[in-house]
């Protein structure tokens, strides 16, 4: 679902507007202005994104941080969260109602059948324009992980594993992932 515009204001929503907003089972992000609403992730959807962040946090080197639950904001009318990320710990302590672009070395989306869309173009195509390096798309029906790696303000796939693969790569960081783990 979205939402056009602030409730009564005729303003576009920012980042700013996000405080505001109950604490009520919803996921809430921004794209140009528009409040995007999704229900919160199911059961499933959360496990897969707890086991894939526990894989890569137990690997990644001092100085990064493999988190949850932050959002990443290229400007202000623009705002969405991850289901994982990697991104300089520095840039956490800075504080902030996000992280900028420039800090996040990957991002995960898990993806679910109700807003596949975004996930699949419009996060891509954002994320890319943002200019982060990684954009990993975690398919839980199809059990494959479909690595994206940026070229010039887009994606180009890099590699599609599946549960039967064990993903050797150094970005963004050395990293061993038997993918069947995941799921």
């Amino acid at each position: 679902m979205t939402s056009p515009a602030r409730p009564g204001s005729g303003d576009a929503w920012t980042v700013d507007d996000l405080q505001d907003l109950p604490e009520d089972g919803q996921d809430y992000e921004i794209f140009d202005g528009s409040l995007l609403v999704s229900p919160h992730a199911d059961v499933r959807h959360g496990a897969i994104a707890n086991r894939l962040r526990r894989l890569l946090d137990r690997q990644a080197p001092a100085g990064l941080l493999v988190g949850q639950d932050v959002g990443v904001s290229a400007k202000r009318s623009s705002y969405f969260v991850p289901d994982v990320f990697v991104a300089h710990e520095d840039a956490l302590e800075r504080g902030g109602a996000a992280l900028a672009p420039a800090d996040v070395l990957l991002v995960v989306e898990v993806v679910s059948p109700g807003n596949a869309g975004r996930d699949l173009v419009l996060k891509r195509h954002e994320y890319g324009v943002a200019g982060i390096g990684r954009y990993w798309l975690v398919e839980p029906r199809k059990q494959t992980v479909t690595v994206l790696e940026n070229v010039g303000a887009g994606y180009r796939e890099s590699a599609v594993l599946s549960v039967a693969d064990v993903y050797r790569t150094d970005h963004p960081f050395p990293l061993v992932l038997p993918v069947a783990d995941i799921f």
